[in-house]
């Protein structure tokens, strides 16, 4: 299974200025791709192969005058841009064809250097590596000073440098890692042990055993500091120095909310899965909910980081990972006696069983309608395990972003 383990950088002023060359010539190696791609089209012409692309937009874009900066960077980081192209017409024609899930991909756009995140990737052929020294040396930018939480676990293939909008730095390291080892690092729990999560506003998640985890409302709590950062970016004038600075300044506040929320993700989702041999959950339409009054209630709580972080950890260290269809009427049933007794507005917190008497409270009954939907109440090794492993996204591992990038999880 494939990881990423995201590290704080610390890069000196003149590997910066190196950085900021390298983020320049990958986006324009990506958009001259792009605009290859677009007049090919308008000529009605094929394509132009990948090697076609890297022989014009790289190999003889070096010696000419126009684009002879391009000799500054590594290769490798031109031509992982041009991969990174190519993957992103591959998406758009899988999601026009339907050959892939989720959302319709759009087509590729331009890159700018006003965007918040940029990126440039050394794959082993850039010849990197981490000093003696705990530096990491990258090719034409130096060795660069590295805040190390943790050990990597194993060797890397390659290491992406980002710089985020609050103007922060890292280097995040794919790893290969091996299941049977991971799953040994925790003790095993019983195996008959699973639970039914219910998640919501008023509590962030409410579990099948009773125990309600309480929602910190991270936004919601800065909000009288975002105001405040917002209103001093929209006094300052366009294109001057206090503008740019009051701007890190709001990109930072924003930061520190997605971080401590992350954070949250990672600690509640890490014992969960430690604790417990399946876990289920119910599959929720997170988009639909963040259209309605309560968008920024849902996005404040982070629902669909939360369950990608469940998902992973599962496979990771061998659990049990179930989603139940949002279509089940968990909230409508009675978990004792499975009378089905209608829809309830929210307002409605407690009810009584017509059926059988019993007292339910909302939440905590509607977990446990998960759990039984998912077939956990009666053993947990009988339940069907989440899809099938992928490359390891960006979110994954790690908190990215943070003063200490890495908790262990």
């Amino acid at each position: 299974m494939q990881l990423r383990y995201a590290f704080r950088l610390y890069p000196e002023p003149g590997q910066r200025a190196a950085l900021a060359r390298a983020f320049g010539c990958a986006r324009v190696v990506f958009n001259d791709a792009v605009r290859a791609r677009q007049d090919a089209r308008a000529a009605g012409l094929p394509f132009p192969s990948a090697s076609e692309l890297s022989k014009r937009l790289i190999t003889q874009a070096r010696h000419t005058p126009e684009r002879s900066w391009l000799g500054e960077v590594s290769s490798v980081v031109l031509q992982q841009s041009l991969r990174d192209a190519e993957a992103a017409y591959r998406n758009f024609f899988a999601s026009l064809k339907g050959e892939r899930r989720g959302p319709q991909v759009r087509a590729p756009r331009f890159k700018s250097r006003k965007d918040a995140r940029q990126a440039i990737r050394f794959t082993a052929n850039a010849r990197w590596k981490i000093t003696a020294g705990g530096r990491l040396a990258l090719p034409k930018v130096g060795d660069v000073r590295v805040k190390w939480s943790r050990a990597l676990p194993a060797v890397p293939s390659s290491v992406t440098v980002i710089l985020d909008a609050a103007g922060r730095y890292f280097a995040s390291f794919v790893v290969d890692t091996h299941s049977a080892t991971d799953r040994t690092r925790w003790e095993a729990p019983d195996p008959d042990r699973a639970i039914g999560i219910d998640l919501g506003l008023a509590h962030f998640a409410v579990l099948s055993d009773g125990t309600k985890i309480d929602s910190p409302r991270f936004l919601r709590r800065a909000e009288k500091k975002l105001k405040k950062t917002q209103r001093e970016l929209s006094r300052k004038r366009k294109g001057s120095k206090n503008r740019a600075k009051a701007r890190l300044k709001v990109a930072r506040a924003h930061a520190a909310v997605a971080d401590a929320r992350k954070e949250f993700h990672h600690q509640v989702s890490t014992q969960l899965i430690r604790e417990n041999q399946a876990v289920a959950v119910e599959d929720l339409a997170v988009l639909g909910l963040a259209r309605t009054q309560l968008a920024k209630s849902v996005h404040d709580a982070g629902w669909a980081q939360f369950l990608a972080m469940l998902e992973y950890k599962a496979q990771r260290y061998g659990r049990t990972f179930v989603k139940v269809g949002r279509f089940e009427p968990t909230s409508q049933m009675c978990s004792a006696c499975g009378h089905r007794d209608g829809p309830k507005p929210l307002h409605v917190r407690q009810w009584t069983c017509p059926a059988c008497d019993t007292v339910h409270d909302r939440d905590h009954n509607a977990a446990i309608n998960v759990k039984q939907a998912a077939g956990l109440a009666a053993s947990a090794c009988g339940a069907p395990v989440g899809p099938e492993l992928v490359l390891a996204q960006r979110e994954e591992t790690g908190s990215h972003g943070i003063t200490y990038p890495n908790r262990a999880v």
